[in-house]
């Protein structure tokens, strides 16, 4: 099936779906949050390299998702995802869609109904992708654009305070399911959360001082010495040194763990290179051994062409397994190397061999020194890449050999075969 043809007739659906159901009532759940819930859906499942199948599931989920605020006509939000997907599955088996894929995405729509709860790596695409705003700056905006919606819809008002508390309330549940959106949203969004709380807490602050001063001046308490007593408070506390915080920053903490995560992902992608190196040239070299080279004798001409063949082959093999073969340090570190700053102990290489006492020791030094942790972090990154280097050299080295040596041996062959035709007819 053309998923991609498939994906286009399911835009063109939902925007005249949009243009004939339109809602005055709906200003947040329209076309606009749709599209951008698709164009997240999109960067999540790129980053996850799924195939076609796969990829037109999370799509078509993120474009059928919200379609159930209109069909009936926006009143009944609490089943809307039920709508949404019966909506979905009406359409895709009208398109004759395999019964499998429009099960899918009926269950990625439904995942999205609060509290979320996905089942598998798509479920969790279009879910993160649904709430894709709260680790952006585009939150402010939506978010009130939502609560213009619910007061519409619902025919109630909300005051600031209550939406705050709601959204706090929100924010602190939510955490996202992808650990894609994790280290590129998480941060943002706890900031938010943050900003929202700080405000709270002052809010919650102003309104009990206001009571304060109500209560003094109506028990006759509130007079000039009170207020200096006050100010003296105010002045003490302010005057109090914060502890300096020694643990490191988040946005520290989110370029490391990226950078490890991309390290890891480079290194699996490598290791998966090298498998179809070494699972090709192994079926070339059975066919190579078990047919060819048997029979020689009768053909002298191919012997040159062989061995290049069977050359290339054990090249291509040794450099493949050579670029993944594991290498093991000593696995041991001493108290000299904690206090000189000079072991990487978040990797497993450097500490094996040793008591849980003792690395439990080493990695509360770390823990407890910002500085080294920064270093034990940097070490650990910059010795994946080095990794990494080698990795890809060998494997760079191996693919240029199997590549221009296939071509080589094909040649022999063909000029073998045609000389030797020559030499029989003459």
């Amino acid at each position: 099936m053309n998923y991609q043809k498939l994906l286009q007739e399911v835009e063109k659906y939902v925007s005249d779906f949009y243009f004939d159901h339109h809602n005055p009532k709906v200003l947040y759940h329209n076309q606009d949050h749709t599209n951008y819930v698709v164009n997240a859906a999109i960067q999540i499942a790129n980053h996850y390299q799924l195939d076609d199948k796969d990829f037109f599931t999370v799509v078509a989920a993120a474009y059928f998702h919200d379609l159930g605020y209109f069909s009936n006509n926006g009143n009944d939000i609490a089943t809307h995802e039920t709508r949404g997907a019966g909506i979905a599955e009406a359409f895709l088996t009208q398109k004759e869609v395999d019964p499998a894929v429009v099960d899918q995405v009926k269950k990625c729509i439904l995942a999205t109904h609060m509290p979320q709860q996905p089942n598998g790596l798509l479920e969790e695409i279009v879910c993160d992708a649904d709430l894709f705003h709260l680790g952006t700056g585009d939150f402010p905006a939506k978010n009130k654009l939502l609560r213009k919606e619910i007061e519409a819809i619902r025919e109630v008002e909300l005051t600031k305070d209550e939406w705050r508390k709601k959204n706090i309330a929100f924010l602190q549940a939510h955490t996202y399911f992808t650990d894609y959106c994790q280290l590129l949203l998480g941060h943002a969004q706890q900031e938010t959360l943050e900003k929202l709380m700080k405000k709270e807490a002052e809010h919650e602050a102003d309104d009990a001082e206001e009571n304060d001063k109500v209560t003094a001046e109506k028990t006759g308490k509130h007079n000039g010495n009170g207020n200096g007593k006050d100010k003296d408070k105010k002045q003490a506390t302010g005057n109090k040194k914060q502890p300096k915080d020694n643990k490191p920053e988040r946005g520290i903490e989110t370029m490391f763990r990226i950078s490890s995560n991309n390290h890891q992902r480079l290194s699996d992608m490598a290791d998966n290179k090298a498998h179809i190196l070494i699972t090709v040239n192994s079926i070339i070299l059975s066919v190579l051994l078990s047919m060819l080279l048997r029979k020689l004798e009768d053909y002298p001409h191919l012997t040159i062409p062989a061995m290049l063949l069977l050359t290339v082959c054990v090249s291509t093999m040794v450099l493949s397994i050579l670029s993944t073969r594991p290498k093991i340090p000593a696995g041991t570190f001493t108290q000299e190397d904690i206090d000189k700053r000079q072991v990487n102990l978040l990797f497993f290489g450097n500490f094996y061999k040793m008591q849980l006492e003792e690395y439990t020791k080493g990695l509360q030094a770390v823990m407890n020194d910002k500085d080294f942790l920064y270093d034990n972090l940097t070490r650990d990154v910059y010795a994946q890449g080095v990794v990494l280097g080698k990795k890809y050299k060998l494997l760079r080295i191996a693919y240029n050999i199997f590549m221009f040596g296939l071509i080589a041996s094909v040649l022999a062959f063909a000029i073998a075969t045609t000389v030797y035709a020559q030499v029989v007819t003459k």
